[in-house]
C-alpha cells in the first residue's frame, strides 16, 4: 500500500519533527484509517537510507493517518511516497 507524506504534525507554536501526516489512497474515511494503526511505514531517502515508522492514529475525517518515525524527518520528505506494510 502506498501513501504520500503531506506535512509534519504541528500546532500553532510547535512542530513535531518525527511525526508526519500521511494520506493513503485506500483509506477514504476515519474508520478505514483507524484499521491501519500499528502498520509499519517506510520512506526511502534519495541517498538510499530507509527511515521506518509506525501508524499511531487516524488524523481528521478524510483517511489521513499520523505516523511516528524513529528519527526526525527532513523537509524533503514532504510530498514523497511511502510504503505501508
Amino acid at each position: 500500500m502506498e501513501g504520500v507524506i503531506k506535512n509534519f504534525r504541528r500546532g500553532r507554536h510547535h512542530v513535531d519533527m518525527n511525526q508526519m501526516i500521511v494520506y493513503l489512497k485506500e483509506a477514504a474515511n476515519r474508520e478505514e484509517a483507524g484499521k491501519l494503526v500499528g502498520k509499519t511505514v517506510v520512506w526511502k531517502s534519495p541517498g538510499g537510507k530507509e527511515l521506518k515508522g509506525a501508524v499511531r492514529s487516524a488524523h481528521g475525517n478524510k483517511g489521513a493517518v499520523r505516523v511516528l518515525f524513529e528519527t526526525g524527518m527532513p523537509g524533503q520528505a514532504i510530498g514523497e511516497k511511502v510504503s505501508v506494510q
